[in-house]
Parts: structure tokens; C-alpha cells; sequence
């Protein structure tokens, strides 16, 4: 195997492909990189057997098509090293893998390219198109609902939920939800669901660039393939809860306040919060919100902001990070806040746009 290309149009699949291979590996070949040459085509492949991506590229000078693989931390650490104009060359023969470079030469071990493993992208049943732009925006609005380590290992993943011209994704962690909605052209009989696993999404989200994208969904597999890029990831076995009976109904006390102004007292107040559960209580009266934030030291920080509120008064205690969080991907200018009781979840939302909602637990103080 033999090419010669320049270093930025080896480091951008290169990069793109690095982040899904584990630095700690029970088996070897799965922290290398896979490199394919066809022709002038030299594509790049990552997996750690459940998320599987491939980069590509157009070489210059091809002579040699072929397979093998190489260390991908060792050969992405070479490439970066190098000059920013630099051009290499790349060869392989005998067990070893050459990189030539101006003065620069490095060889490298090599394990055989037919033990690498491929993630098999299974049956397919449905296929569509949309805009990467629509989906990075949808796993940006939830993906931090999503859970990290939790049992009930579904909740680490994030719910697609695809039907006739409507994909919806939704992430929870049992103590928030976030749920968002795209439009993309599909026609489907019934519903469709897949669960992304963390990882998966976290990688996909780096991918995702301007342009439209086409998604296959498969029962066991979804695949994602872009201009230079092909990304395949296995689902999560399992059945996610039922979010439609955790969106609170029926609240009745609406407050609309401006989103940034919120944010900004929110996060002053969770200065002085109790570090371990990030507790604060809000006091909610006429015309006002008032956030009360205290610690084990007996420290308090106190904020008052103006809002749109006609009701009741109502003390309800919330975790401020949970806030913070969706205060953060909102993109509207106000925000509204739904809640009933002190003991009932509340709904936020972008008071102009009601593609998105997010739903957080109350907690005790």
C-alpha cells in the first residue's frame, strides 16, 4: 500500500475518526485505525464495536491500493507534529508502516486489516434524508439531559423517535427531561423509535456540519453517512419510558421572565449552593421571582428578578444546575415556566417557539 497526500487532507478523516477508538483496549487492534486505498479514495476507519466511523479523502498520488492498520493515537500524534504544509508520504510492507515527511521519517507497527473488526449495519427499514444542521440542533437542545452512568442503562442514550415528517428526540436522567422536535420529509407508516447510545451521539454531534445528510434506520443499527463521513452505531436494546406521562399537565401558574437575566441571577445565586445537591429555592410572588441559595458554612445569596406573574404565591425548591442547563440552550430572548405546586414538576420553555420543552423535578430543602 502506497500514497502520498498533504498533511491537512490526512489529519481532517483522521481526526474525525479518532475520537471513537478507546486509548485502553482489551483487544489491540481496536485502538488502531483502519486505512482502505481504492483507486484514488483512501478511506479511514475508528470503532470500538458498537460506534463505527469512517472518514475519507481524495489522495494525490495513489500507486499501491490496499488495507492495513496502524496505531491511532501514535499515527494522529505524527500527523499534527508535522509542518502545516507538509506532504507525506505513506507506505506499508512486511508487518510495518512507513511515514516519510521532508527530513521527517517514522515507521510504525501494523496488525493485519482482515482481523479488524466492522461494525455490521444489519437490516435496514427506512431511509431519509435531512438537514445536518436540523439533527446537531436537536442533539443540542437534549444531549445533556441524557444520563452517564445509570443502571437502567437506556437512559444513557437519547430516544429518536421518527413519524411522518417529524423526527423527535428526547433524554432524560430520571430527574429531567428534555424533549425536541425537527421536520424532516419521511412518510411512515407507524412510528419508528431507536435509542442512540451516549457515545454515539456525542461523536455524531461532532460530525454533523452544514449540508444534508442521509439517515438509514435499521432495528438494531442506525447509519448516518455525510459527505466524508460515514457513521454507523448499534442501538440500545431496551424500552424507554413512557416521557409523555412525565410532562406535567394541567399547571397553572405561567411565569415569563427575560432568559438572560434569569440565567445570570441563577448562576450568581449557585455560588453559594450547597455543592453536593445544588439546591435553591425560589419564592415565586406577584410581578417577582426571588432565588434563595444556602450552604453547610451558613453562607446565603439572595436574587430578586422582575417577571410576568399574576397568581399565587408558591416556595418551590430545584436543583440550579438542572436550570442552568436548559436556561443554556435556550436561543430565545423570554422564557416561560409552567408549574402547579410545590411538590409538581416544572415545564420550561422558549416562550416564542414551542419546539423544545423540558421538564425538571422539584426537590426538598
Amino acid at each position: 500500500m502506497k500514497f502520498s497526500l498533504s498533511r491537512e487532507a490526512l489529519l481532517k478523516p483522521l481526526q474525525l475518526v479518532v475520537g471513537v477508538v478507546e486509548r485502553r483496549q482489551t483487544l489491540p487492534i481496536l485502538s488502531n485505525v483502519l486505512l482502505s486505498l481504492e483507486g484514488t479514495r483512501l478511506s479511514l476507519t475508528g470503532t470500538d464495536l458498537e460506534v463505527e466511523i469512517i472518514g475519507s479523502t481524495e489522495v494525490g498520488v495513489a500507486t499501491d491500493p490496499g488495507e492495513v492498520t496502524v496505531s491511532a493515537r501514535k499515527f494522529l500524534d505524527i500527523c499534527r507534529s508535522l509542518p502545516e504544509d507538509a506532504q507525506v508520504d505513506f507506505s506499508s510492507s512486511d508487518g510495518k508502516a512507513t511515514l516519510k515527511s521532508g527530513r521527517s521519517k517514522f515507521t510504525l507497527a501494523t496488525l493485519p486489516a482482515n482481523e479488524f473488526p466492522s461494525v455490521d449495519e444489519g437490516e435496514k427499514s427506512i431511509g431519509f434524508e435531512v438537514q445536518a444542521s436540523m439533527l446537531k440542533g436537536l442533539i443540542e437542545a437534549t444531549s445533556f439531559a441524557m444520563a452517564q452512568q445509570d443502571v437502567r442503562y437506556y437512559l444513557n442514550g437519547m430516544l429518536w423517535e421518527l413519524s411522518t415528517n417529524k423526527l423527535r428526540v428526547v433524554a432524560t436522567d430520571g430527574h429531567r427531561m428534555a424533549l425536541c422536535d425537527g421536520v424532516c420529509e419521511v412518510e411512515v407508516g407507524e412510528t419508528l423509535t431507536a435509542i442512540l447510545p451516549r457515545k454515539g451521539i456525542m461523536e455524531l454531534s461532532r460530525l454533523l456540519g452544514e449540508g444534508d445528510v442521509q439517515v438509514s434506520m435499521g432495528s438494531n443499527h442506525i447509519r448516518i453517512t455525510g459527505p466524508d463521513y460515514c457513521f454507523t452505531s448499534k442501538l440500545v436494546d431496551g424500552a424507554y419510558p413512557d416521557y409523555d406521562r412525565v410532562l406535567p399537565k394541567g399547571g397553572d401558574k405561567l411565569v415569563t421572565g427575560d432568559c438572560a437575566e434569569l440565567k445570570q441571577a441563577f448562576s450568581r445565586t449557585a455560588i453559594l449552593s450547597n455543592e453536593k445537591y445544588r439546591g435553591v429555592r425560589i419564592l415565586l410572588s406577584d410581578g417577582a421571582i426571588k432565588m434563595v441559595a444556602n450552604n453547610p458554612e451558613q453562607e446565603e445569596a439572595e436574587e430578586e428578578v422582575t417577571v410576568n406573574y399574576v397568581g399565587d404565591d408558591l416556595e418551590i425548591g430545584f436543583n440550579v444546575s438542572y436550570l442552568l442547563d436548559v436556561l443554556n440552550v435556550l436561543k430565545g430572548k423570554d422564557i416561560r415556566f409552567t408549574l402547579s405546586d410545590s411538590n409538581s414538576s416544572a415545564l420550561v420553555e422558549d416562550d416564542g417557539d414551542g419546539s423544545a420543552v423540558y421538564v425538571v423535578m422539584p426537590m426538598r430543602l
